[in-house]
Formats: C-alpha cells, sequence, structure tokens
C-alpha cells in the first residue's frame, strides 16, 4: 500500500528499513487521508499501529516544501508521557535516517538550558510533552510560527491528567492554516468532543474497532485472594513458575510499585521499577534495562500503562484492579501487541469484587476464573450478588431508627435536670426592674 501512495523516495526507504508487514487498518485509513490535508479525529486500540498512521504523512508534508533554516519547528507531536515521548521519537528518528530533517523530543524532568540549545538547533520535528513546551513557549526558545502539523497523540490521557489549557496555549501559538490530527482510545470523551471543536476544521473521522473493545490476542484470567499477603504469594507463584519473556506488574499508587518491586528483588527475581516520581534519566535507565532484558520484570503504575512498547512483554498482572474499564484496556494493551498473543491476570481481594464485575460490563468481557495449586483463595465471591453480579450491600434493618432513637433518649436521661427558676416579681411601684421572688426559708 505505502507504495502506492507515491511517497518521497526518502521517507519509502526509511519504511523499507523497518521491515513492516502489511499495513493495519488504521494506516491504511489515516495515511491517505492526512495527506490530504484534511483534520482527523482518529480513534483505534492501543498497539494498532497508530504512530506510523500520523508520522508519515506529517514527514511527507514537510518533505514535500521547500525549508527555510531558520523556520522553527514545522511539525509537533503532543504526547501526555515521558515514555510516550521517547517512543514516538525512536520510530520518528527511524524514518528520517535518509532525510535532512531533525527530530528531538522535549520533556519534562530534562536539563531545560540543554533542551534551549536543541531548539536553538530549529529541528523540524518535535516531539513534546505539554506543560515542558509550554514553559519553553513563555521563555521564547520555542518557536511555532510556521507549524505546518500538529499532532495531539493519547488526546484522551492528556485531557485526563489536566493538559486541557496548556494544550489550548500551545495550539494558540500556531498559525491558523496547520493541519490537525487528534489520536484517542475513544471518541466519545467528553474532553475530546470539546477539544476537537476547538482545533479541528470540518474534520474527518477515523475509528477503528468498537468503543471499549479488548484487546485482540490477549487472554484474562482473575485470580481471587485474601489479603494483601495472599496477593504477595500469588504474583511470586505466577512470576517463579516463568513461561514468560517479558512481564509487567501494575499498582494503583507509585507506593505499591515499590513496594512490590523490592518483594520480587527480595526473592532473587530480575526486576525493577517505573514511576512518576523518577528523574528522566533513572527512568530511562530503567527502560533501557527492560528492553535490552537485563531485568525480566517491571513493576509500574500507570505511567506506564501508555507509551510504553516493547516487544516480547506477555504477561501483564493487575497487582490492584485498576479503577476504570479505560485503565484496564490500556494496561492490558502492552501484551498481544502487532499479532502476538500475551496474558493479562488481575488479582482481585473481597473489596475489588465490585469493581471487577463494573470492567467486566463496561467492557463485554468475561474474565477467566482462576486458581493456583496449593494457593486457592477462601474468598470465592460473595455470597449474595445483585442480577449484576456485583455484591448486595448490607441494609439499614427496620429496628435501626428505633434503636437509635432509644439511645437518643437514654442519653438525654443521663443528662442533669434544670432546676425550674421561679417566676419573676413585679416591684411595687411598678417602674423599678423585675425581680426574683426569694425561697422561703
Amino acid at each position: 500500500m505505502f507504495e502506492e501512495l507515491q511517497l518521497d523516495r526518502r521517507l519509502q526507504l526509511g519504511l523499507d528499513a523497518l521491515a513492516l508487514p502489511a499495513p493495519t487498518e488504521v494506516q491504511q485509513l489515516a495515511v491517505p487521508a492526512a495527506l490530504g490535508g484534511a483534520d482527523l479525529r482518529i480513534s483505534a486500540e492501543t498497539g494498532s499501529g497508530k504512530t506510523l498512521a500520523y508520522l508519515i504523512p506529517m514527514i511527507q508534508r514537510t518533505l514535500g516544501d521547500e525549508i527555510p533554516t531558520d523556520a522553527g519547528t514545522l511539525a509537533l507531536v503532543l504526547v501526555p508521557t515521558r515514555e510516550l515521548a521517547r517512543q514516538v521519537l525512536k520510530q520518528a528518528r527511524a524514518l528520517l535516517a535518509n532525510t535532512p530533517l531533525r527530530a528531538e523530543a522535549i520533556t519534562g524532568g530534562a536539563d531545560f538550558k540543554y533542551q534551549k540549545a536543541l531548539l536553538r538547533r530549529n529541528p523540524e520535528i518535535l516531539v513534546a510533552t505539554p506543560g515542558r513546551l509550554l514553559e519553553h513557549c513563555e521563555k521564547g526558545s520555542a518557536d511555532l510560527a510556521a507549524l505546518q502539523t500538529l499532532v495531539l497523540d493519547e488526546a484522551d490521557r492528556m485531557l485526563d491528567m489536566g493538559f486541557r489549557d496548556d494544550v489550548l496555549q500551545i495550539a494558540g501559538r500556531c498559525p491558523p492554516g496547520r493541519q490537525v490530527l487528534m489520536l484517542s482510545a475513544t471518541l466519545h470523551h467528553r474532553g475530546f468532543r470539546e477539544v476537537s471543536r476547538t482545533l479541528l476544521h470540518s474534520p474527518g473521522t477515523i475509528a477503528v474497532g468498537e468503543v471499549r473493545q479488548p484487546h485482540s490476542g490477549i487472554t484474562h484470567q482473575v485470580l481471587l485472594a485474601d489479603s494483601q499477603a495472599h496477593k504477595n504469594q500469588l504474583l511470586l507463584a505466577l512470576l517463579q513458575q516463568g513461561g514468560y519473556r517479558r512481564a509487567l506488574v501494575f499498582g494503583n499508587k507509585r507506593a505499591t510499585a515499590a513496594r512490590v518491586a523490592g518483594m520480587l528483588r527480595k526473592h532473587h527475581l530480575r526486576c525493577d521499577c517505573l514511576h512518576g516520581e523518577l528523574t528522566t534519566e533513572e527512568r530511562k535507565l530503567v527502560m533501557a534495562r527492560f528492553q535490552d532484558g537485563r531485568i525480566d520484570i517491571l513493576c509500574a503504575s500507570d505511567v506506564a500503562a501508555r507509551g510504553l512498547d516493547v516487544k516480547e512483554i506477555d504477561l501483564v498482572v493487575n497487582y490492584d484492579m485498576p479503577r476504570r474499564g479505560d485503565d484496564y484496556l490500556h494496561r492490558t494493551g502492552r501484551t498481544g501487541r502487532a499479532g502476538e498473543r500475551g496474558t493479562a491476570i488481575s488479582l482481585v481481594a473481597a473489596p475489588e469484587w465490585n469493581l471487577m464485575i463494573s470492567i467486566e460490563r463496561y467492557l463485554k468481557l468475561n474474565f477467566e476464573r482462576r486458581s493456583l495449586p496449593g494457593l486457592k483463595a477462601k474468598y470465592s465471591g460473595p455470597k449474595h450478588r445483585k442480577s449484576s453480579g456485583k455484591a448486595v450491600g448490607s441494609r439499614k434493618k427496620s429496628g435501626d431508627e428505633g434503636s437509635k432513637a432509644r439511645s437518643r433518649k437514654a442519653v438525654r436521661g443521663k443528662l442533669p435536670r434544670k432546676r425550674p427558676s421561679s417566676p419573676p416579681v413585679a416591684s411595687e411601684n411598678g417602674f423599678a426592674p423585675l425581680m426574683k421572688k426569694r425561697p422561703v426559708d
């Protein structure tokens, strides 16, 4: 297909070097439409090839124009996390290998002065997180006046992270004729619709797969747990029995990811931890170790749920059940990518039962119930369930209100009674202040 699009020969050489299989569905639909110059709203599942779907037309447009040496940034990709920025930069540089164009990444956590030096070289393509790029715009070190293409990758995630105002301010610094491509896991995110109405002009819409569609090629399983200690035993047994090349373990909190990583290292498993409190250099080092195979297991908070594209991840474990169905999709989407198979296992304790059922219903998915030999949980689910499968909540008995009233009455009965005061007595002339009647001895 790519050969039929008559791409610039230098870009085609970059594509050939990647030795890609047949274009994915989102690439087949999005690349020709974006090459036509239209603004687009694109929705597809994680791992479906969305990055190349916007990089190819973006680079083609940049190569097709005469580039002044002092033009500033011509193409900008905004992403929510540093990990996704590095992943996009890696793919962009692979495509640019035979071109004179340069690509750089500007993200938080890196040295600001060093980034200013990078921007002074006028890279034509910039991958950035919104907060740090806006800082450079306000300091005058980033120039977006000649921008041709603006891409908002994982736009729903950026909005969830509170970057709406930053994105709009950055877009306001771009020329009005730029092309805008917005990519999201879903087109039904409320903030996504509002921002697209503000930034896009007569946009086309490309939606691949159903909304909330679970990733194909992944087996979804549940292991019930009695306690945190039981979860530790289950996780340790899963990872010690092997059968995987690389594994990701997700916790809802940074502290959980760090604690679990420490526990696994204590049992001599090759493991490290990734979360938002690490510096950029620390996160780069952890990811390099994971990609190079120096560690087999990565414990992470949701910072790694998006933008992390590492080959041969065939096991994802939710140590904590994610809080939303969309978060479940993004976590488990780290495996089963590009046609491979993967397994997603969630450890579910009693307080997480209703959350598990909600995610099942939201994604129209049936989790396979599983147990490990010698570690089967005593908890097998709530005894009383609603038709939805959720646990029946405890209701107040009819006598509760009466017992509360009786207890309030008893408390009042214990309070000391006030002594009734004698009525005031009028004075003889009628003008003096009222006096209280003196008690008779």
